[in-house]
């Protein structure tokens, strides 16, 4: 699975108007889950992700969690950060899960970061979705596993 996290101040995503997830402080996590992932890949994206040291302590270093701080996460799935543009300048995106197996998934790592104790909150699968967010720092952080 890869995941594209940002440090936000505050985010929100809306379907034709609606707004389906909103957050304060904490993380906006773009994700997508690629072929061949499994279950404990989210799992242990989720995992890293809430224990990810991005938010400032006390003395302005980059050493606390989402854990820590109490921050909540927006879920946004994102099938493009699959894209391949090694055969020229139109992104190819076979590598993403089918549909069906990559919801399920997202779903899951929504789920798994539930399961920790962080309020999630979430866009709408496979929708035209308008995400705003104020990435703070700025901080944003490529993972994958």
């Amino acid at each position: 699975m890869r995941a594209l996290v940002q440090r936000v101040s505050e985010a929100s995503v809306t379907v034709a108007g609606r707004t389906t997830g909103e957050i304060g402080s904490g993380l906006t996590i773009l994700v997508c889950a690629m072929q061949g992932d499994t279950d404990a890949a989210a799992d242990q994206l989720a995992t890293k992700i809430a224990k990810l040291r991005i938010f400032k302590d006390e003395d302005g270093k980059m050493n606390r969690s989402l854990l820590d701080t109490g921050g909540a996460a927006l879920v946004v799935s994102q099938f493009t950060l699959a894209a391949d543009t090694s055969r020229g300048n139109r992104p190819g995106f076979s590598t993403a899960a089918p549909p069906a197996e990559g919801e399920r998934l997202y779903l899951r790592f929504a789920e798994c970061l539930r399961a920790q104790g962080i309020r999630v909150e979430t866009g709408e699968f496979g929708a035209d979705m308008d995400v705003s967010l104020v990435n703070q720092g700025p901080v944003t952080i490529w993972l994958e596993v």
